[in-house]
């Protein structure tokens, strides 16, 4: 793969051999974060789990203490006073079947996270084709489908993300922007960690965590250690 110049330059503050210490490599991801727009921070996980397990899947999500920078829209399926509820606690679309059409027709995507009642799930399941490969179907593990629907908007407002593993058995996930302060980008990397620590699926044997790597979006991986964790 060819990169350009800043990219390249960028690539040479980083010794490739070397795993950093969270802080370290922190600090380097917001050094070599050189484009002309606030890039985002990501971490990417390799895992020792096995996907195609059920038993090995991993999927939650957390509340970033700092946010991860980004303004989220949120869509809420409800029905009755589930409805202005959503709405009080900040949700920027609300709605029912009527927007089923809207989305599988129109192809009208301009949310981010989708929320919906244990008892709109048999509409939303419509959608499953569409918001399905998008990432974007509700799902209990992830605190997107519940009742608590104030509680699901507030903390999706808050910074909380969610985390999987893609096929290759890697998390990748947002923990900031460059411009944030790099104790913030550390708050959020040890809430992540701490997270993905504990949602070690029993069944895993030998290494869980097998290497992290930290990265603007448009800068070079840092290799962070995973001694401690």
């Amino acid at each position: 793969m060819k990169h350009g110049k800043k990219y390249n330059e960028a690539a040479k503050q980083v010794d490739r051999s070397v795993q950093y210490e969270p802080l370290e490599a922190i600090a380097l991801a917001k050094k070599t974060a050189v484009a002309k727009f606030d890039e985002t921070i990501e971490v990417h996980i390799r895992t020792g789990c096995d996907g195609r397990h059920a038993d090995q899947q991993i999927r939650g999500a957390v509340v970033l203490p700092n946010g991860t920078g980004k303004e989220v829209k949120v869509l809420v399926f409800a029905k009755g006073d589930k409805l202005a509820e959503a709405e009080a606690a900040g949700a920027d679309y609300v709605g029912g079947d009527e927007l089923i059409p809207k989305i599988q027709n129109e192809g009208w995507l301009d949310f981010d996270v989708v929320v919906a009642t244990p008892d709109m799930m048999g509409v939303v399941g419509r959608l499953g084709k569409t918001l399905g490969p998008k990432g974007l179907m509700p799902n209990p593990k992830a605190g997107t489908v519940t009742m608590d629907v104030t509680k699901a908007v507030k903390d999706i407002k808050a910074g909380k993300i969610e985390y999987r593993l893609d096929k290759s058995n890697i998390i990748h996930v947002p923990v900031g922007k460059a411009s944030f302060a790099e104790e913030q980008i550390e708050e959020n990397f040890n809430a992540l960690m701490e997270a993905i620590v504990k949602a070690r699926p029993s069944a895993v044997k030998g290494q869980f965590l097998r290497s992290i790597t930290l990265s603007s979006t448009m800068g070079p991986g840092v290799k962070v250690s995973v001694a401690k964790f």
